[in-house]
C-alpha cells in the first residue's frame, strides 16, 4: 500500500489578512498579491453594499434582520468571487505597485530599509 505525501503547501487565501505578513511558509509576491486581493474585496463590499440600499423605503419590501444578515451574506461572497476571478482589475493594478515599491527597497546599513 502506498501512501501519498502530505501537501503542507499554505494557499494565501487561506491565510487570515491579520496573519499574511508574519507566514514564513509564503513568498513576498504571494503575501503581496493576496493582499491586493483581500484589498479589493473589502472595495467591493462597500460598494455593493451601497448600491444595494434602498432608494426608498416601502411596506411592501420590510425590514428584517435576518434579511440583512442574508443580504449580508451574499455581498461578502460576491466581493470575495469578483475579486479572486480578477475581473475588477484593481487588485492586479496595486499588486503591480506594491511589487515595484518592494523592489525599489534598499536595506542600509543599520538595518532599516530606505527607498
Amino acid at each position: 500500500m502506498e501512501i501519498p505525501a502530505y501537501n503542507s503547501a499554505v494557499k494565501p487565501a487561506d491565510v487570515p489578512l491579520e496573519r499574511l505578513a508574519a507566514n514564513s511558509k509564503l513568498t513576498d509576491a504571494q503575501k503581496v498579491k493576496e493582499l491586493a486581493r483581500q484589498f479589493e474585496a473589502v472595495l467591493l463590499r462597500q460598494i455593493l453594499g451601497e448600491a444595494q440600499k434602498k432608494v426608498f423605503v416601502s411596506k411592501m419590501n420590510p425590514d428584517s434582520i435576518s434579511g440583512g444578515i442574508y443580504q449580508d451574506m451574499i455581498t461578502n461572497q460576491m466581493a470575495d468571487k469578483i475579486s479572486s476571478s480578477g475581473s475588477f482589475g484593481l487588485a492586479r493594478a496595486l499588486e503591480k505597485q506594491l511589487q515595484h515599491e518592494l523592489k525599489t527597497e534598499k536595506p542600509s546599513t543599520d538595518g532599516t530599509k530606505q527607498p
